[in-house]
């Protein structure tokens, strides 16, 4: 079969061992090889999680799907996660693809979409994956919801406290909360966040990174201590 790659990476997952677009490339070139597959291009997406659907790379890939071009016949992947977010995305898109023609091939789970048998598993590990992803997002859930019950920082340093260089349990920066009475303040009495900015730009405040306030500082501050 005729085969277009895709590779992806996150961020953050740029260093971890088995995921590199590098290594993504290999693994495809290598299953190619085996099979007898001639692989056409490889479409990658550095740098994107599978949460955004616009990445560049994915819509040139649904953009070639979509006006089905001569001669290719499949999608190949190293892993389905790097394609598609959950369960519901990868049965939306295989289905059209199955319609066109178009086989999904993954290296990793050992999946092609082409036989019934591949067609039936892919449902299944598709599924199986979307479930994986929701028990890591309640696990970081509950182990952040922890760190903040006994006062540890837990992700972006809250506006407000600082960090000792003794330890890890937060304690509130005088300064800081100086700032945020004034603004809560300033908000009772009436004033739209413009001019609260503008008030604690007057006297001089900056912000924690230096700069002047601006309205979106203010409407984030008013969110965290409602």
């Amino acid at each position: 079969m005729k085969l277009i790659g895709y590779i992806r990476v996150s961020t953050e997952e740029q260093a971890r061992e088995g995921v590199s677009l590098e290594n993504q490339r290999k693994k495809i070139e290598t299953y190619c090889d085996l099979y007898g597959h001639e692989l056409v291009e490889i479409i990658e997406d550095a740098g994107q999680s599978a949460k955004n659907t616009n990445r560049d790379g994915f819509q040139k890939l649904l953009a070639i799907t979509s006006a089905r071009r001569p001669g290719v016949e499949g999608i190949i992947v190293y892993k389905l996660d790097r394609l598609f977010r959950n369960a519901e995305e990868a049965l939306r898109h295989t289905s059209l693809w199955d319609r066109k023609g178009i086989a999904l091939i993954s290296v990793q789970e050992q999946l092609d979409t082409k036989s019934a048998m591949g067609k039936f598993f892919f449902t299944l590990m598709a599924a199986i994956a979307e479930m994986e992803r929701n028990v890591i997002s309640e696990r970081t859930a509950d182990a952040l919801a922890a760190k903040k019950a006994k006062g540890e920082r837990a992700g972006n340093l809250p506006y407000g406290y600082q960090v000792p260089e003794d330890g890890a349990i937060l304690v509130k920066n005088p300064e800081e909360q100086e700032i945020m009475h004034l603004i809560r303040k300033l908000s009772e009495d009436g004033l739209s966040t413009r001019r609260v900015a503008e008030e604690l730009n007057r006297a001089g405040r900056r912000t924690r990174r230096g700069s002047e306030w601006k309205c979106q500082h203010i409407m984030n501050i008013l969110k965290k201590t409602a």
